[in-house]
């Protein structure tokens, strides 16, 4: 299953979840993570790329912009937002059954919305990284169970 994680700029939310679930290693899954307004190749931030370092877990420093081609790569788009979610399902009408937020997804309480930590202190930084890693466990487990 190939998922595609979306957030606004690609630098926080989605290369945390992208990196959290890459690091499952939950068998034939691929993952990707995109910015809805990103551009290309800008770093993460350094607060994630600091949470993920003392974690131990690889990750691609690098932004990527939001790609028709990654659209359909995807079989599953998990955003950050449901203001994402709903603007994907408006620009890609054809491919609205596969777009969710990633707590809906996750089935989370507590609203639809994982944090933004950008422009935060290490420690908001690492309060969303810790959402994160709650919700990413429950997706893997949900994808090793068969969950499509």
């Amino acid at each position: 299953m190939n998922i595609y994680f979306i957030c606004t700029g690609n630098t926080c939310r989605s290369p945390l979840a992208e990196a959290l679930l890459d690091n499952e290693n939950v068998a034939g899954v691929e993952v990707r993570s995109a910015g809805i307004y990103a551009v290309d190749g800008m770093p993460i931030s350094a607060n994630s790329a600091q949470l993920l370092n003392e974690a131990g877990i690889s990750f691609d420093g690098f932004s990527n912009e939001l790609k028709l081609a990654d659209m359909q790569w995807a079989h599953l788009v998990l955003t950050m937002t449901a203001g994402h979610r709903d603007t994907l399902r408006r620009s890609f009408p054809d491919m609205k059954d596969k777009i969710f937020t990633l707590k809906e997804y996750a089935g989370a309480s507590g609203g639809l919305n994982v944090h933004d930590p950008y422009g935060g202190d290490l420690a908001t930084y690492r309060k969303t990284y810790m959402e994160l890693t709650e919700l990413i466990q429950s997706v893997a487990r949900q994808l090793s169970e068969g969950k499509q």
